[in-house]
């Protein structure tokens, strides 16, 4: 007895490229929309722009996992130098009177 599997993979892109291209098409017929508006390419430009600080600022957020990475090693050198120095306070006592 011999089981077939049949996969149904060329039907499936075929509806998702179907999906997309519906998708962008009428985010393309939105946008052209908007900018015949008054003030819609100013809007546009607007998010264009937001856009790009968004990003940005994403690129600097990424960066602070880097630093924190830096600090904690700073702080574990600095922790183990005050340890080795320590030692060397408690042995210097004032003489008593």
């Amino acid at each position: 007895m011999t089981v077939s599997m049949t996969t149904s993979t060329t039907e499936k892109p075929k509806s998702d490229k179907d999906f997309v291209t519906r998708l962008a098409d009428a985010g393309e017929d939105a946008l052209q929309r908007i900018a015949e508006l008054p003030g819609g390419q100013k809007a546009l430009t607007a998010m264009n722009d937001l856009r790009t600080r968004v990003d940005d600022l994403a690129k600097k957020v990424r960066g602070i996992d880097e630093l924190e990475g830096r600090v904690a090693k700073l702080e574990k050198e600095l922790a183990a130098l005050k340890k080795a120095r320590t030692p060397a306070r408690g042995q210097t006592r004032k003489p008593t009177a």
